[in-house]
């Protein structure tokens, strides 16, 4: 799980700072949904060949996808917008320490790709750029708690935020110089 741990801080912070390209967004976005079924389909930690399968699959799957689906631009963008909004409402309930695996999990799930979809749709630049942050936010902290289990609570949510906060405004260039890159491939 160590190395499952660091490579998801490193996909997450990847996406922390270049997620506006598609392509890292679509990885990003993938991953943190393969995470988010092996946790609600309740596959055992120790079964490292499905942990590392699955999330592995499903990145480059949205990476691809994205990647050579750019001239579907709008499509795959609102695609990503959905699945990113399914996969952050499943992290959500992990992040806060609410494990239930039932029926309020799918129901966030589905809350999750409308809020995405309807994001995307109505404000496509920037929000990728949120869905960006958020994912490589949620990628992050998940590879942190592998990490650290312990790392739970209030202290996580904030931690949480303050890396999505800090991922957006890089992304918008607001720190460091990140600039505008949205839907870039």
């Amino acid at each position: 799980m160590f190395i499952l741990a660091l490579v998801l801080i490193a996909l997450g912070v990847a996406v922390l700072a270049l997620g506006a390209r598609l392509a890292i967004l679509g990885a990003g976005v993938g991953a943190l949904l393969g995470i988010g079924l092996m946790r609600l389909l309740q596959v055992p930690p120790d079964n490292l060949i499905w942990w590392f399968l699955v999330p592995g699959v499903l990145a480059v799957v949205c990476a691809l996808g994205a990647g050579f689906m750019k001239g579907l631009l709008n499509l795959v963008t609102l695609a990503i917008g959905v699945l990113a909004g399914a996969a952050v409402m499943l992290a959500l309930p992990d992040l806060f320490g609410f494990l239930s695996f039932g029926l309020p999990d799918w129901l966030l799930v589905l809350v999750g790709g409308v809020l995405g979809m309807v994001v995307i749709g109505r404000f496509k630049d920037w929000g990728v750029m949120i869905i960006a942050a958020l994912v490589g936010a949620m990628l992050t902290m998940r590879g942190l708690q592998l990490l650290i289990p312990s790392l739970q609570g209030p202290f996580a949510t904030l931690l949480a935020l303050a890396l999505a906060g800090g991922g957006f405004a890089y992304q918008v260039g607001w720190i460091g110089g990140g600039g505008k890159q949205a839907t870039e491939a």
